[in-house]
């Protein structure tokens, strides 16, 4: 007899954002009070418009940035970029005294910078969706690839330095960090899409992140999900021990 696999346990607002992503709209997400304290917006790369990236830009206004999951950073062999300052301090020994981890976390999940290799300049919202768009269908198309063939596909469509940012999510996302990284590319996972994320800071008028109340009020004027990354926490604890 052929068993069905039981459909593992999604609560409603995390199944809702999952949804909201997979139609190309944008959902908030406030990480942690004792963490960045910051809200991000965060829509599903392969979605990626320029009407997304202008609205990023616009409305949120901190740094536009791509998630990818570990297992596809490993595949492509991509580096963090703290990795090539280790490198690099070798030949400019004043790299070596830049680095440092941030005060919020232990390391950074910041990766290489790159253009796609259609962009003019790369940063006009044009661009920028084309970049992003680009790198949520190799993340779409990942498990369907070899490794060698990734790489081919990745090394043929994009150039570095460019102007998005990649991130690169934890193997064990938050159950090993906490940050809109793992946040983004777990809600990702848990409704069944693509696993890369683009996310941007929602900065205030105050010189400083937006207050959490400020983003929750600007996501209901607009009809969007809110979440607090504690929601997304416990819906990934549930959900990975189903």
């Amino acid at each position: 007899m052929l068993r069905l696999e039981r459909p593992r346990p999604i609560p409603p607002d995390v199944e809702r954002a999952g949804r909201a992503l997979a139609a190309g709209e944008p959902v908030l997400v406030f990480d942690a009070a004792e963490r960045e304290g910051e809200t991000d917006l965060v829509f599903l790369s392969e979605k990626a418009t320029p009407e997304l990236v202008r609205l990023a830009r616009r409305d949120a206004g901190g740094l536009l940035c791509t998630a990818i999951s570990e297992e596809l950073r490993a595949r492509l062999g991509l580096p963090f970029v703290s990795e090539l300052l280790d490198v690099g301090a070798a030949r400019f020994p004043l790299v070596g005294r830049l680095t440092d981890r941030p005060r919020y976390d232990q390391r950074s999940a910041r990766g290489l910078t790159v253009n796609h290799r259609t962009n003019y300049t790369g940063a006009p919202d044009n661009d920028r969706a084309v970049t992003i768009r680009a790198i949520g269908e190799l993340a779409r198309d990942a498990a369907s690839l070899s490794a060698a063939e990734l790489q081919d596909r990745f090394a043929g469509s994009f150039v570095s330095p460019g102007h998005v940012h990649l991130l690169y999510a934890a193997r064990g996302l938050v159950a090993e960090r906490k940050g809109h990284t793992e946040l983004a590319v777990s809600l990702a996972r848990m409704a069944g899409l693509s696993e890369s994320a683009t996310v941007c800071e929602m900065l205030g008028d105050s010189g400083g992140a937006r207050e959490p109340e400020a983003a929750r009020a600007y996501a209901r004027s607009h009809g969007w999900e809110f979440l607090e990354g504690r929601a997304i926490v416990e819906a990934w604890r549930r959900w990975s021990s189903a």
